[in-house]
């Protein structure tokens, strides 16, 4: 397995690697000490997404991931990746959608181990409330992914 930080407009993210796919995506903590870590062909393609991705040159990952969990977890998910770059669905309409309840969905969305590729920050709440977001800066955070895929960008 290897591992790749890379510097974002929010913050450092830590890609993980089987070697053949992006298995987790993570916000490391301040207290996290860079080591020297492995790193492979996929976190490389990867690494290059998400600096285009955060460019605004990309709007769609192609970057093979590796995705475990639950059968819910794994529908949210599935329907987290087919919401167009640019547009949001509520808890609500992936729940309706997979038929299931709001707040399941929300803990999966909180269990997403691959954020910004797996784009859990395109689930809001009823109305387009902005609620719960587990990385970085929290609502923040998604505030700023948002913002950056509807063309409004601005500075965390």
């Amino acid at each position: 397995m290897g591992q790749k930080t890379i510097n974002t407009p929010v913050g450092a993210l830590t890609l993980s690697s089987n070697g053949h796919a992006i298995t987790r995506v993570t916000w490391p903590s301040t207290s996290d000490v860079p080591g020297a870590c492995a790193t492979d062909a996929v976190l490389e393609s990867a690494a290059m997404e998400i600096k285009k991705y955060f460019s605004g040159a990309l709007t769609h990952f192609n970057t093979p991931i590796h995705l475990e969990g639950s059968a819910l977890q794994l529908g949210v998910w599935e329907v987290m990746r087919a919401i167009p770059f640019g547009q949001v669905l509520t808890y609500g309409d992936v729940a309706k959608s997979i038929g299931s309840e709001p707040q399941a969905v929300g803990t999966a969305c909180g269990q997403n181990p691959i954020p910004v590729i797996v784009p859990c920050h395109r689930i809001v709440g009823a109305g387009g409330k902005l609620t719960g977001f587990s990385g970085g800066n929290g609502i923040e955070t998604k505030s700023f992914l948002l913002d950056l895929e509807s063309g409004q960008g601005r500075l965390l």
